[in-house]
């Protein structure tokens, strides 16, 4: 509806204009139509609605219509869905850095849906009728009610208290976008009230090391605007120590959360200093070799299943891992007596229930397998009556929380939560360059961190450069989150970000390692000089020791070890390290965190779902080599 009132009010205007309101200019040779506004302090917008045929370019000679500047209001546009200052721009033939100058306290926070903004330079008058916060045109506030912003307050608490979401309250108020400032005068909906809390109990908590805000809100059942609300100082960051005010609804179950926290604090040891080696030991493993089609088949068969079959090799790989764990045990002297089984398993089925019906498990400490997430379900609701914990090794799915179920790969969720942790620590400013089709990234940033900065693209699908500029900061560390799809898109941008790292203090930053960042027209030079960023659930083997399982394995297979070999071995010999302590697997997981290859293992309980903790951070150094971020 207001594209068409301003498209008819172009129309009025056009017929409506008085003759005596136009100047006569003859086209000198070598002039183009953006000289000549910019002359006569037009756009060439307004040039062309009065000399059609000019679009096509001007000759020598030719005579134009100019609409005196001082004619009329300056032209007013009313910013639509995904639209750019390029593309604006570009539609009514003017320059951005013109449309920047024009607009400087309107576009101070980011190019906004729903403001009006001038595509013609504005007189003094002009000025003066935006002076005030611009409002989307769908908002009546003619009777609206406010609220003054003071000292400590967050968008967050403003707009739960009134009940309105963060993104409403900017919507009202787009001079909030890029923060808050005490003194401001915020426009609410008409009609609002304060939203009536209701009767909980407060009791004080101590964050512990590792902590986020996203964390406890999950923990205490508590939006993270209302945490900020009941604690104020969260504004200025979560740290290690502060005691927050949090609910516990006047039945204590803050204490047992707190017992249950999804990231206590402990400390790395070497578990083989402490190990009992006076008690004999059992461990399972259920592996999917599937051995009973696979001795089905004619030799030639059999041959292309170890050449096609990937999952036959990623087992083969994990055992080859988990046998030298095995081997490694037995040179220690672990008193562990260890059984490999079978599982045929598929998609719907498999023979667990079969395994463990006709074998004895009274007496096994823990099983590592399967590998699908349906299979080491039903393996630990079967095995849960024994108390026999179940490590599930390699499915990142999660199912149904079980108190004998351990997730030894952490959660993409952790993994996200760990990347804006650092980005935290290092007081970064984040800009987020997101493909419309990463919704999931999008709504995960929106819901989780507001505070992020999103950069945006013009009508042609290009960065808009002129607007990323505005979201860096110069003298802070900037990261840039970047989640895009198409290989060429990545290498423009790279390229961008490279040319703007003479001004700024730029890092690349991504949520995962996906594959378009592998394609060959995408220089890795260029990911090394923005030293990518990656959270990833296993780190690079540098120690000698580390160096000696390699060599070790690769004289017994005759090749290097995979990613799955070592997580073969890390989760077996960490399974067989713990059976070993006096005071059992169970606790041990719950109280210490060990490391090994590639793999670290800090097992949690959150909401009853025990899921390994443990991340790293990762990046690509100039040396052509991957480090870990400090």
């Amino acid at each position: 509806m207001i594209k068409r009132v301003v498209f008819l009010f172009s129309l009025i205007f056009f017929f409506a204009l008085p003759v005596k309101s136009q100047i006569k200019h003859v086209v000198a040779k070598g002039e183009t139509v953006f000289q000549i506004a910019k002359k006569y302090e037009v756009t060439p917008f307004d040039i062309y609605r009065l000399n059609p045929d000019a679009k096509n370019g001007v000759q020598e000679n030719t005579t134009l219509l100019i609409p005196k500047a001082t004619s009329g209001k300056a032209v007013l546009h009313v910013v639509g869905e995904k639209e750019t200052l390029f593309g604006i721009a570009k539609k009514y033939n003017v320059s951005v850095a013109d449309l920047e100058t024009w607009n400087k306290a309107t576009l101070q926070n980011g190019l906004k849906k729903g403001q009006e903004i001038f595509v013609s330079k504005p007189s003094a008058s002009d000025l003066k009728l935006v002076a005030t916060p611009v409002v989307s045109k769908s908002t009546v506030v003619s009777n609206a009610t406010t609220h003054l912003v003071e000292a400590k307050e967050t968008k967050y608490g403003i707009a739960t208290k009134y009940g309105l979401t963060v993104t409403e309250l900017e919507q009202l108020n787009p001079q909030i976008v890029g923060g808050l400032n005490i003194g401001q005068t915020l426009i609410l909906k008409p009609g609002v009230q304060i939203k009536k809390t209701t009767n909980v109990t407060l009791v004080d908590y101590e964050v512990q090391p590792k902590e986020t805000l996203y964390s406890l809100s999950k923990k205490f059942d508590i939006a993270q605007a209302d945490l900020i609300t009941l604690n104020p100082d969260l504004q200025d960051g979560l740290k290690i120590g502060m005691i927050l005010k949090v609910p516990s609804n006047g039945t204590g179950t803050v204490v047992s959360k707190a017992k249950d926290s999804v990231l206590v604090a402990k400390n790395k040891v070497n578990l083989l200093a402490s190990v009992d080696k006076s008690k004999q030991k059992n461990m399972v493993l259920l592996l999917p070799f599937n051995i009973a089609k696979i001795e089905t088949d004619s030799v030639k068969t059999k041959t292309e299943q170890l050449k096609t079959n990937k999952f036959l090799n990623l087992t083969l790989d994990f055992y080859a891992g988990a046998q030298m764990a095995i081997d490694s045990a037995k040179v220690l002297g672990l008193p562990v007596n260890v059984k490999v089984y079978d599982v045929e398993s598929t998609k719907y089925s498999s023979n667990v229930a079969s395994i463990i019906s006709k074998n004895n498990f009274e007496n096994v400490d823990v099983v590592v397998g399967p590998f699908q997430n349906s299979v080491v379900e039903t393996t630990a609701q079967l095995l849960s009556k024994y108390n026999v914990p179940v490590i599930s090794p390699l499915s990142k799915e999660r199912g149904l929380p079980m108190s004998n179920l351990y997730y030894s790969i952490p959660s993409e969720d952790l993994l996200k939560v760990s990347m804006f942790n650092y980005f935290k620590a290092k007081n970064g400013n984040v800009v987020a360059i997101i493909s419309s089709k990463k919704t999931t990234s999008k709504e995960f940033i929106s819901a989780n961190h507001p505070e992020v900065k999103h950069a945006v693209f013009n009508d042609k699908g290009a960065l808009d450069v002129t607007l990323l500029k505005t979201q860096l900061v110069k003298g802070q560390k900037n990261f840039v989150l970047m989640e895009i799809e198409k290989a060429s898109t990545i290498l423009n941008i790279t390229n961008i970000l490279k040319g703007l790292q003479k001004e700024y203090d730029i890092q690349l930053a991504v949520l995962e390692l996906y594959d378009a960042l592998n394609f060959e027209e995408i220089p890795m030079k260029n990911l090394t000089d923005l030293k990518l960023l990656f959270p990833s659930t296993t780190k690079v083997a540098e120690t000698p020791e580390e160096k000696i399982f390699e060599k070790q394995f690769k004289k017994i297979n005759n090749i290097y070890p995979n990613a799955a070999a070592k997580k073969g071995f890390d989760v077996t010999f960490d399974a067989m390290l713990r059976i070993c302590q006096p005071e059992g697997f169970v606790k041990s997981a719950a109280s210490t965190k060990t490391e090994y290859i590639e793999n670290a293992f800090d097992y949690s309980s959150n909401n009853g779902m025990i899921t390994n903790n443990a991340t790293y951070l990762l990046y690509y150094d100039s040396d052509l080599t991957i480090k870990q971020a400090q």
